[in-house]
């Protein structure tokens, strides 16, 4: 089993590169936020490989952190996600995005996904919560503010923010995260007035 390749990129094509090892070339499938990431062919690179061995094929998985390998590997433990879904939700989410989705239960965010439907979607964030990998990297702001005590310990402002946001017709999930984001930028003591002008900026960049 091949658990690391680094050599040269060859070349690219949609879904995969072609990475040069001592003369050799693997064919790799990639994410396209891993693609996105990685140097120009001829330069060299370094990717953690996760191979699937099928009685008809054997293919090889590349990704840009352990921790994309291990989100790769746990999605596809839930019924209906292959490998081809997987790569496509880890395209769209980072890992810490992923891991915040399933968090706070966004299925919206993982729905963004090609090939990800509404039920699937619904499912994935129902199996997946509290399985994630350890270092998914979830917001605990957004992880409190979105959870069942609603952001109880938070400040009055921050939950005020979000409910006014909630009440705008945005989901818990995508206030909590637009809030914690807010706070980020405009610190602790911001007023809710000023935390949901800045949250509904937040919204719009991800709309």
């Amino acid at each position: 089993m091949i658990g690391k390749l680094k050599g040269l990129i060859d070349s690219y094509g949609e879904d995969f590169l072609i990475l040069d090892v001592n003369g050799v070339g693997y064919v790799v499938h990639c994410s396209g936020r891993t693609l996105q990431r990685l140097p120009r062919p001829g330069e060299a690179a370094a990717l953690a490989i996760e191979t699937q061995v099928r009685e008809d094929s054997i293919k090889l998985f590349g990704f840009a952190s352990e921790a994309e390998r291990e989100w790769f590997r746990l999605l596809q433990t839930v019924q209906g996600v292959g490998s081809k879904v997987a790569l496509g939700i880890l395209s769209i989410l980072s890992t810490a995005e992923l891991g915040t989705a399933i968090a706070t239960q966004d299925k919206s965010m993982v729905a963004r996904a090609s090939g990800v439907g509404p039920k699937l979607a619904a499912r994935i964030v129902a199996e997946l919560k509290d399985k994630g990998p350890a270092f998914g990297a979830v917001d605990p702001v957004v992880a409190k503010l979105a959870g069942e005590d609603e952001g109880a310990g938070a400040p009055s402002a921050v939950r005020d923010a979000v409910s006014a946001l909630v009440n705008l017709g945005y989901g818990r999930p995508q206030a909590a995260a637009a809030v914690a984001a807010s706070v980020k930028v405009l610190g602790e003591g911001a007023e809710t007035g000023a935390l949901i002008r800045q949250g509904l900026k937040e919204l719009a960049k991800v709309s």
